[in-house]
């Protein structure tokens, strides 16, 4: 049944939904069902009457007895499966719920507790939401896309589950990841959720603890690896073109062997990018540039190591060197202010490299080490005078005390980012950082952490999180009906996100906005992009003014409120 929106002929800002189904068949279906939230009229014409209790509540009304009812849970797994209870219900109060707490409810629903879901999904899964594309229906494809239920579908987030987060191979339960993804797509940034698709391509898993559970729901074979695979992931593409052809898709949480193929191989086909590689970049560089506000020292005189040298870490150490371009520094210059670790030390020349870790290598320093083959982290630290220091290892610790200390040797205020997800995974804690520092740091993390106290004041700790970006890109791709998502894009959301820094007024505050604002910081990124989409010649509405650009973002923006019904026929 299509989410059908239509306006009162006498009254273009009068909306309701009009509906072709009644009774149960409307309210099992959790984007129609208002619960209490149905009027009298309605319950009468939709043959609702003694289907639900009788008392008529306002969604305000409920939404506090929900939220009473979530604030009860023991823990935050339990608040994970009470709260994906209420989406599996209805839409439109689990929005409405995050909307007003969305502080509290968006690392439930995410980061970190969305890695604890995953990890338990057999465990937890209740009812069946997006697609399951498993290896043994590869030649069904189209037919499971060809569901009527999907006929709005805007935007796809998909993953096959072997990197989820820092946690590895979760196989089918890496479903958890896209559902919140998309999650975040509606909470912050409009897009309403009849048009959004979660899709896990179950191609097995090498997780043995998983392969060991007679309750996993998953197909429990080993991965599938090289032409097999390959072949998968065409056949999937390719379906996916030709159901939805102007879709936007969203590669998430795939490991490093593939990401980067996937990405290369389809961009140029549909609309597409990855979360992991682009989004995580764009955050990233947008809180650089916040907390070069607050250090005094421009970028392009600061010495950056990223600790992980994968796909993510690349696309940091790229989007930065972008940046430092776009403000007039030469592409070699910035490239050697760079200095990429992994498990084997810094990256050079004459070390095992994959192809996209090229540009970063560095012939061996004339450094003070115990062993040129393998540089340390601290040793690359100490030797390239690091004044920021990145982290997207999923090694918890790795930023020791020594590192740290260094640190404050190179500059006043290091910026330091142990930015691995979920929370078990980051690089060092904040409090740590801070302590090791004397307070100079400036931190930024991935997953929520506690406040800090610093000189006898609580300090929020400011979350690096791809839920800055992504949500708003999705916003202004989708409005503007852009044909395509380019690398500049993250570039300019990167710089937007920096213009609403709290740091712009004060060295002292904040990297990030609070999650309070995250909306009004999402349509000011889609602005952006938009802008962007536009002056690129990606639009399909062609050159447009900058006022019926606005318009366009807002227009699209969907709000979690219960709209009247009205029986209709379905419209030609």
């Amino acid at each position: 049944m299509k989410y059908d929106i239509r306006y009162d002929d006498n009254n273009n800002n009068n909306k309701y939904v009009a509906v072709t189904k009644t009774g149960y068949d409307l309210i099992n279906n959790p984007m129609y069902n208002k619960s209490s939230g149905f009027t009298e009229d309605e319950r009468s014409e939709l043959k609702l009457h003694g289907l639900i209790p009788c008392n008529y509540f306002t969604i305000e009304q409920r939404r506090c007895k929900i939220y009473n009812v979530f604030k009860s849970k023991a823990t935050d797994i339990e608040k994970h499966i009470f709260i994906r209870g209420v989406q599996d219900r209805n839409e439109t109060m689990f929005y409405s719920l995050i909307s007003e707490h969305i502080e509290e409810i968006l690392p439930i629903i995410y980061t970190p507790t969305v890695g604890e879901a995953c990890q338990k999904f057999s465990e937890i899964y209740r009812k069946p939401r997006g697609l399951f594309i498993s290896y043994p229906n590869i030649d069904q494809i189209e037919d499971i896309l060809a569901n009527s239920d999907f006929d709005g579908t805007e935007v796809i987030v998909v993953t096959d589950g072997e990197r989820i987060l820092g946690l590895g191979d979760q196989g089918c339960g890496g479903m958890g990841i896209p559902i919140g993804k998309l999650s975040l797509y509606t909470a912050i940034a409009g897009i309403a959720p009849y048009k959004t698709l979660p899709i896990i391509l179950d191609v097995g898993t090498d997780n043995t603890e998983l392969l060991n559970d007679p309750q996993y729901i998953g197909w429990a074979n080993k991965r599938i690896r090289g032409n097999e695979y390959d072949n998968f992931m065409d056949k999937f593409i390719q379906a996916i073109k030709k159901r939805f052809p102007n879709v936007l898709l969203q590669f998430e949480d795939f490991a490093q062997q593939n990401a980067l193929k996937l990405l290369n191989k389809y961009k140029d086909e549909l609309c597409c990018f990855n979360d992991d590689i682009q989004g995580t970049a764009s955050v990233v560089v947008g809180a650089l540039l916040s907390a070069i506000n607050a250090s005094g020292v421009a970028l392009h005189k600061q010495k950056m190591v990223i600790c992980g040298a994968g796909s993510a870490g690349v696309g940091i150490a790229n989007l930065i060197v972008d940046c430092l371009v776009e403000n007039g520094i030469e592409r070699n210059v910035a490239i050697s202010q760079l200095f990429l670790v992994d498990r084997f030390g810094l990256i050079t020349d004459k070390v095992e490299s994959l192809d996209f870790q090229k540009p970063f290598l560095k012939s061996v320093p004339n450094w003070n080490v115990s062993n040129p083959q393998n540089i340390s982290l601290l040793e690359t630290v100490t030797n390239a005078k690091a004044t920021m220091l990145l982290g997207v290892s999923a090694q918890a610790g790795i930023f020791t005390q020594d590192i740290i200390t260094q640190m404050t040797k190179n500059t006043n205020r290091p910026i330091v980012f142990p930015i691995s997800n979920p929370t078990s995974k980051a690089e060092a804690t904040p409090s740590d950082v801070l302590k090791w520092s004397n307070n100079t740091a400036l931190v930024g993390t991935g997953s929520p952490f506690p406040d800090v106290e610093i000189n006898g004041k609580l300090k929020r700790i400011d979350q690096v999180n791809n839920a800055y970006i992504f949500p708003a890109l999705g916003l202004a791709i989708l409005a503007l009906k852009a044909k395509q998502v380019t690398p500049r894009m993250f570039l300019i959301a990167a710089i937007a996100l920096s213009e609403m820094s709290p740091t712009k007024d004060d060295n002292n505050a904040n990297l990030l906005p609070e999650l309070c604002d995250i909306h009004k910081v999402a349509k000011h990124i889609a602005y952006a992009i938009a802008t962007e989409v536009v002056n690129a010649g990606l639009s399909t509405f062609g050159l447009i003014s900058a006022d019926k650009i606005k318009q366009l973002v807002d227009d699209f923006y969907w709000v979690p409120e219960y709209l009247p019904y009205k029986l209709a026929t379905v419209q030609s």
